[in-house]
């Protein structure tokens, strides 16, 4: 696969355009976490256009982008857009935000999604679903035409699973334990590791929208082949679907310190395209 080479980006520390003030007030203030999630999301949101239909993705990182959009259509920006929540807890916030929301039965093929991602690796594949509601956001996003997942550059591993932390898998309840059992046993040469999700609040098991149990595994080595995993888990009965994301992202928007980087894909070619935060002054 060919990456073309990003631009090079200014060593500055510049306030993101959202939070920016005039020149004769205070020095800019330092990034926080927060502040490139939602510098990823807003860029974003420069390609929704009037009359889309729309994915709305679901955790900290799309919630920006949800706002963005409900503040554009409340200023004429936007019109006619139609919003496909991937949870229960997006539907709340766009319905509270006044977005027209829909489904995949009255729209089976939607124009653009966003949403966060929890790692991109560098072919933009993801893990997903850190956040409970991998089921909605694959339905939605693997019919999308364009896909722009938006991250902070935290988020990018050099291979799925590099991060340690969780890949999630939703399994029916029924035998979960024999469910996790299996799992482990498929990957057991790469140190796999797995438990049942619980509220970290209650500490009780963690349910889905969709009233399922969610197992997190863990990989101390590269998954290898992320296809051939993929059909490896979804074999097993009692498996509804995994956090993977394989080949659905069509652009990733990773914010970072000195800049945002755009990686897209073109054909089987990636294009990688760099700004610097005052190159970005007028984009949002």
């Amino acid at each position: 696969m060919a990456v073309a080479h990003p631009h090079s980006l200014a060593p500055e520390t510049l306030t993101p355009p959202s939070l920016m003030v005039p020149p004769a007030a205070s020095p800019p203030l330092p990034l926080t976490q927060d502040d490139l999630k939602k510098i990823a999301a807003y860029k974003a949101v420069e390609h929704v256009e009037s009359g889309m239909v729309i994915g709305l993705g679901t955790g900290s990182t799309a919630k920006h982008a949800v706002d963005r959009i409900a503040h554009l259509l409340n200023q004429g920006k936007l019109k006619n857009i139609v919003g496909i929540a991937t949870s229960t807890q997006t539907r709340d916030q766009a319905v509270s935000l006044g977005i027209p929301l829909s489904d995949l039965d009255s729209h089976p093929t939607v124009d653009l999604a966003i949403d966060g991602a929890d790692e991109v690796d560098p072919d933009l594949n993801l893990v997903k679903g850190r956040g409970g509601s991998l089921l909605r956001e694959k339905m939605i996003e693997s019919v999308s035409k364009k896909f722009i997942v938006i991250v902070d550059e935290s988020k990018m591993v050099n291979h799925i699973g590099g991060s340690k932390l969780a890949m999630p898998v939703e399994v029916i309840p029924f035998c979960w334990a024999h469910s996790l059992k299996r799992l482990m046993g498929l990957f057991s040469e790469m140190g796999c590791l797995g438990g049942l999700r619980k509220c970290k609040e209650s500490g009780l098991i963690y349910v889905t929208d969709n009233g399922n149990y969610i197992i997190d595994l863990y990989f101390e080595k590269d998954i290898g082949d992320l296809n051939e995993a993929s059909d490896r888990i979804l074999r097993l009965p009692g498996i509804v679907e995994h956090g993977m994301f394989i080949g659905l992202a069509t652009s990733v928007i990773v914010a970072g310190v000195d800049g945002v980087t755009v990686k897209t894909k073109v054909g089987d070619n990636l294009e990688v395209c760099s700004y610097g935060y005052s190159d970005l002054r007028n984009g949002f």
